[in-house]
């Protein structure tokens, strides 16, 4: 197993909107640690430092907590489960860390990414990822940052299924059905507007004059 990413915090003495404000105005994140055992704990990060774990960690990469509690160094493995954002500012207003253990298996959703250019692309075929995202489930440890789908060999109407994708040692994908995950669509064609008949030119074009005058009238 590799060495964790280590992320150290502070326990939040006071919490509530106007504790929250104060820290934020500090360079403070408010944050909170809970596990299924019931375990929640409010924390506080600085923000600098959590926006360089943020970055090489992501929402699928196990980091290591660190904070003191009744005069002990607590280090607990947990995953950046949700990060709220301000609407419009690149400022992080509260995170939610989920406890994990390192020894039981964890579903996480994990992005798509594919890799290749289509055979079908000569052609005029255009990729369409039918599943952003797949719901994986592994050792917090192996889960990956992303799924590759390698779509070379993809013609004009050809499907790449989860049955198909090779997935990270370890990992699996619970499904009844084999449904599709990429696929490559035929090129995209305008719709040609049928054109009207004289008669119903005219007939229109009455209308319009019609509604204009008693327009005017009011």
């Amino acid at each position: 197993m590799s060495e964790l990413v280590n992320l150290k915090l502070e326990i939040r003495d006071k919490t509530g909107k106007e504790a929250s404000k104060k820290l934020r105005a500090n360079d403070y994140i408010p944050a909170v640690f809970y596990n299924p055992e019931g375990v929640n704990i409010p924390l506080k990060v600085r923000e600098g430092l959590f926006h360089k774990i943020w970055i090489k960690a992501g929402s699928t990469s196990v980091v290591e907590l660190e904070f003191d509690q009744d005069n002990k160094t607590v280090k607990m493995p947990a995953m950046i489960w949700a990060v709220d954002k301000h609407p419009y500012k690149t400022v992080y207003t509260h995170i939610d860390f989920y406890g994990v253990d390192l020894t039981k298996e964890i579903t996480v959703s994990v992005p798509v990414e594919v890799k290749g250019t289509p055979k079908g692309a000569e052609d005029g075929g255009v990729i369409e990822i039918y599943r952003q995202t797949l719901d994986l489930t592994c050792l917090p440890v192996n889960i990956p940052h992303q799924v590759i789908v390698d779509v070379s060999k993809l013609e004009i109407g050809d499907n790449i299924n989860i049955e198909d994708i090779e997935l990270p040692p370890g990992a699996k994908v619970d499904y009844e059905e084999n449904f599709a995950v990429v696929g490559l669509m035929p090129p995209y064609q305008e719709k040609a507007e049928p054109e009207a008949e004289e008669g119903e030119e005219t007939e229109e074009g009455e209308e319009t004059v019609e509604s204009g005058e008693s327009s005017r009238e009011e």
